[in-house]
């Protein structure tokens, strides 16, 4: 009698032993998926930081050199056009800013996957 309910409980605690596992699994695959879209955010904000300071100067640079350009003739003119291109700019940046952050993240796909598969497997193996 003993054995009997001395193997039961060891199939259960190697049940329960697998479980952990699998679990431990999903987390440690969790974190580095984590870990990964972390440094590919920081690297894209580096990146994006720079290209925005470095246009934006060239821009002004080029919006002055336009300007003493046609300081003569068309100067107003000049500066009314420039500025009516940065507002257009500005706008379309700002909606596509708009639209990037509408867009469904795909954080932790890999482990949706994953744990969605376990399930499937599991309802497998618990149906008759």
């Amino acid at each position: 009698m003993s054995e009997s309910s001395g193997g039961l409980l060891g199939s259960l605690r190697g049940l329960a032993v697998h479980a952990v596992e699998v679990l431990q699994n999903r987390v440690e695959l969790m974190l580095t998926e984590i870990e990964e879209e972390k440094e590919r955010l920081l690297r894209t904000l580096a990146l994006g930081a720079a290209a925005v300071f470095l246009l934006s100067a060239g821009v002004v640079f080029l919006a002055i050199f336009l300007t003493v350009l046609f300081w003569e003739e068309h100067r107003l003119l000049t500066l009314g056009l420039l500025a009516g291109f940065f507002f257009i700019a500005g706008f379309a940046s700002l909606v596509g800013a708009s639209r990037q952050t509408r867009r469904t993240s795909k954080l932790l796909g890999a482990s949706r996957d994953e744990l969605a598969r376990d399930k499937a497997a599991l309802k497998g193996h618990l149906s008759p």
